[in-house]
């Protein structure tokens, strides 16, 4: 018998089993496609590497402005293809070879939950060869899959295209229009656009990224128009999809105007959605909502011994935020499987969970947006500063006036509510929000803290001087 037996072996599922097998626990897990989930294989990796292609594309046609001279300047997208798969298959090599270093064994199949009584002890294995396996405790990490609205036109049509399909096109379209102007739709428009395409993004709500905060999507939507690459994108705001013909998008605007986007191909980017079949939650009795499984802090269901994490969850659909799950689930785990009444105090809390928009330019945020502060009726100090008062921003550049870094704290007692930013490097010194927020940290400590110079992240304490 295992000690744990794991669906899934994305971000949430394969974190968990190296830090079970780390604990040197009988660990199964089962993964029905690849190692790695939809992160690394189609994902948040392969759209990263081709974006990097996308911005050394950008950076050598605008490299004349910092004395840079390059002819005929072009790109090769079957290379940067190639490119993106060495990527994948080397993390993917990597993933196995923890898997193998920590004793946890891989099967390639489809896990689902067999109800025993009242006690859920054995997960039947559909491969090749189907078996039930018995373990102890059961971790889902099911993922999510692309949403799929109901639109008239989408069903069946080779032009229509999700986020999977879009990152393995044999060339980049002339024209693209995008529906949703989410993280994937952003990110897509970008890739595209610095490769010369014509991009239109349609989105339902009045701006992009709607978690954003409303002082900073405008900034990145400005800063997106016009790419170094030679492409442009055009946002529709308030427009609703009425319906698609091959690659026209018919939509109507918020005063009912009818318009329609003609393109090579639709990204339909309206987000994702948990996996809730298929793997046994009706069966075992797990408590799941339209939103995802229903958990606790310690990431329990409601039926012992099984837990869950990632996107399943529907919490957060971010890979560092099913990372965090999976450690925050196996913690209590181990404290089940070792008969401890209670776990430490390891809990998944959400108040402090960063996201990123890898575009070109990227933003990044975490905490409070200003309007969810106002919401909350809580009363605020706040700043911002543009990017390009930043030494480094402005030496490394061209469009040195887009992007800025917002801080939110509390006027109560000025503890730092929400940081955001938008412009390079955003999604990488954005942990530091992260760390200040979770500790509690005021804006008299921030003003106390040393940031490298020159730095772009050194903004943040720039600006704590103006709050």
């Amino acid at each position: 018998m295992y000690d744990v037996i794991i669906i899934g072996g994305g971000p949430g599922g394969y974190l968990a089993a190296e830090r079970l097998g780390h604990a040197k626990k009988k660990v199964l897990l089962v993964e029905e496609k690849y190692l790695g989930g939809t992160c690394l294989n189609v994902g948040c990796i392969p759209t990263k590497t081709l974006l990097n292609s996308a911005k050394l594309y950008a950076h050598a046609r605008e490299g004349e402005k910092y004395g840079v001279k390059a002819e005929k300047v072009s790109y090769d997208w079957k290379v940067i293809q190639n490119w993106k798969d060495e990527v994948v298959s080397k993390l993917k090599d990597g993933i196995a070879g923890q898997m193998k270093n920590y004793g946890v064994e891989v099967t390639q199949g489809r896990g689902e939950i067999i109800a025993f009584g009242k006690k859920p002890v054995a997960v039947k294995v559909t491969a090749s060869i189907n078996t039930e396996q018995a373990g102890q405790a059961i971790l889902v990490c099911a993922g999510s899959v692309p949403a799929v609205p109901p639109i008239p036109g989408v069903k069946d049509n080779p032009k229509v295209l999700d986020s999977t399909a879009l990152l393995s096109v044999t060339a980049v379209p002339k024209k693209l229009a995008v529906i949703g102007g989410g993280v994937i739709g952003i990110e897509f428009a970008g890739l595209f656009s610095s490769l010369g395409a014509e991009v239109t993004v349609i989105e339902m709500m009045d701006e992009i990224v709607p978690f954003m905060d409303k002082e900073q999507a405008p900034l990145l939507r400005r800063a997106m128009k016009n790419s170094a690459g030679g492409g442009t994108v055009e946002f529709k705001l308030g427009c609703k999809v009425e319906s698609i013909q091959g690659s026209t998008v018919n939509y109507s605007t918020k005063d009912g105007t009818k318009e329609s986007c003609s393109a090579d191909l639709v990204l339909m980017a309206a987000g994702r959605s948990p996996v809730l079949d298929n793997w046994g939650a009706k069966a075992a009795g797990v408590g799941i909502t339209p939103k995802g499984v229903t958990v606790d802090n310690k990431m329990r269901t409601n039926i012992p011994g099984i837990w869950a994490a990632g996107d399943v969850t529907g919490k957060s659909l971010l890979a560092h935020s099913a990372y965090r799950m999976a450690e925050v689930a196996v913690s209590d785990i181990l404290a089940y499987l070792d008969g401890t009444a209670e776990s430490s105090g390891n809990l998944w809390r959400n108040n402090a969970v960063p996201w990123a928009v890898y575009g070109i330019p990227e933003a990044a945020g975490v905490g409070m947006t200003e309007q969810e502060a106002a919401a909350m009726g809580i009363a605020i100090v706040k700043a911002s500063l543009p990017m390009r008062v930043s030494g480094r921003f402005a030496a490394e550049n061209s469009f040195a006036g887009q992007g800025a870094v917002k801080i939110i704290a509390s006027a109560e007692n000025g503890c730092i509510l929400g940081i955001h930013a938008v412009g390079a490097y955003a999604s990488e010194f954005i942990w530091g929000g992260a760390a200040l927020i979770e500790q509690e940290m005021r804006i008299e400590d921030l003003k106390q803290l040393i940031f490298p110079h020159p730095t772009v992240c050194e903004l943040i304490r720039d600006i704590a001087f103006l709050v």
